[in-house]
């Protein structure tokens, strides 16, 4: 006899457990299938985890540089394996917190593997020292499985001491020197952490930039940055293979039109994740694939009726809180509420130091579709809080429809940057204007009143910033 239930879901990650309390608060009665540690990949080995080693190497480095403001300290160290429990601790308190929340909305939560049958049941092969299996049935199926770390097609990835962003979590000693492949957010945050600890860091990265999918002014201006305080970064080449040495691992890479070699204690692959689909679905049981991804109509329901997919094991950009939205959207869908989440608007964050973030239009992608736009560009040295705190370069960016006003895009590489995108994405989703948003007034001293300086460009002029027209009078 199956145990039956409005909604049953595989995978407890920030998709599958925040479609569960959601589509509990909307009266269903819903079952979350995890093997692992609930909270997912975000929550245990990705973005908290990634945050707080982040947070802990970022005030390493701020406590040695604290002469400039006439503050001084000696014998500044770090015990990495402090910094482990300090992040295993930060994981494990929201992770309670998650389980807590399954309790208080009545949300059943069952230990084991979940595989999807060909009759739309839920076999739950049951984890040492559970149950050895129960079937669960549901009237519908969410699979919100999540990714794994890519294993690239590349000569010795193989070797002890090449890791992916798992492994790199579980080690318990920082390294000498680490050479990361791959410059996209997962490398770039890795690079930060462990060029703050004082490890010899360098990046190989195949496209001719690093986060190559943001505004080109961030991936310059990172790339300043991490050179500044020592990562050497390779752009535009070709991992060919991994090699043992004697103290280590060395990576030979296409640069250029030559060969290059580069050594290091550990080599990273953070390259991008996979959908995690292995025992997802029982032999006989067919859905619509397209590149390893299930396949998902416009409210995230597969080919089999009844089943749906959100998150990473679906086409898409990978980030916990778009399979979040998601989630809560198939949990609107199915208690048949209206949706509250734009799912178009989605802001992409990198927590290096300074942080970035991005939603809407670039100025590139705007020009590509021919769209004509204003854009509205604030340098944040002339910010009274980022003067304060001495932040290196950064900046605030606008992008707006030249005729309308309405903002489109907004893109920011500051302190805070991370929090303050949520302004500009509230006003894209909402297609708010130059004029509405500048009628905010903006607090004093604070990194956001630089928003309201990007905004005044587009209309004329930032009150703190020199004319054009005078600035090229005066060189």
């Amino acid at each position: 006899m199956a145990d039956r239930f409005d909604l049953v879901i595989i995978g407890a990650g920030p998709g599958g457990y925040v479609a569960a309390i959601k589509g509990a608060k909307l009266g269903l009665t819903v079952a979350v299938v995890e093997n692992r540690e609930v909270g997912g990949t975000c929550l245990n080995r990705g973005c908290i985890p990634a945050k707080a080693m982040i947070h802990a190497s970022q005030l390493y480095r701020e406590m040695k540089e604290g002469g400039q403001f006439g503050i001084f300290a000696e014998n500044v160290r770090y015990e990495y394996d402090k910094i482990l429990e300090y992040k295993e601790g930060t994981s494990g308190s929201l992770r309670q917190g998650v389980e807590q929340l399954f309790k208080a909305n009545g949300v059943t939560l069952v230990r084991g593997t979940g595989t999807l049958k060909a009759d739309g049941t839920v076999l739950v092969s049951g984890n040492e020292g559970e149950p050895e299996s129960r079937v669960l049935k549901g009237r519908h199926v969410l699979l919100a499985s999540g990714s794994k770390p890519m294993n690239l097609p590349i000569q010795g990835l193989d070797l002890p001491g090449v890791l992916t962003s798992d492994g790199l979590f579980e080690m318990e000693h920082a390294p000498e020197s680490l050479l990361i492949i791959g410059g996209g957010v997962i490398g770039a945050e890795f690079a930060s952490v462990f060029s703050s600890l004082g490890v010899r860091v360098t990046i190989v990265e195949a496209l001719p930039r690093l986060l190559a999918n943001l505004d080109k002014d961030i991936s310059q201006n990172l790339k300043m940055i991490l050179k500044k305080r020592g990562v050497k970064i390779y752009t535009g080449a070709m991992v060919k293979r991994i090699e043992k040495t004697e103290h280590g691992l060395a990576c030979i890479f296409e640069e250029k039109g030559g060969e290059k070699r580069e050594e290091a204690e550990y080599v990273l692959s953070a390259a991008g994740r996979v959908p995690e689909t292995e025992k997802l679905l029982a032999p006989g049981t067919d859905l619509a694939m397209e590149r390893g991804r299930i396949v998902v109509n416009s409210d995230f329901e597969t080919s089999m009726k009844g089943v749906y997919a959100i998150g990473d094991v679906i086409k898409g950009i990978q980030l916990a809180h778009v399979a979040s939205a998601q989630g809560v959207w198939v949990a609107e869908h199915l208690a048949g509420a209206g949706h509250s989440i734009d799912l178009s608007v989605v802001p992409s964050c990198v927590y290096t130091s300074p942080e970035i973030a991005s939603v809407g239009l670039t100025e590139d992608e705007a020009a590509q579709a021919g769209i004509p736009v204003s854009v509205g560009k604030f340098l944040m040295s002339a910010n009274g809080k980022s003067q304060i705190s001495r932040e290196e370069r950064g900046f605030i960016k606008i992008i707006a429809a030249a005729d309308h006003k309405v903002v489109l895009g907004a893109q920011m590489m500051c302190a805070r940057a991370t929090d303050m995108i949520g302004e500009m994405a509230t006003a894209v989703a909402n297609k708010l204007t130059v004029p509405q948003l500048l009628l905010a007034m903006r607090a004093h001293p604070t990194y956001n009143e630089a928003v309201g300086e990007a905004l005044e460009e587009l209309e004329g002029g930032s009150i703190h910033t020199v004319p054009r027209s005078r600035s090229r009078g005066n060189q």
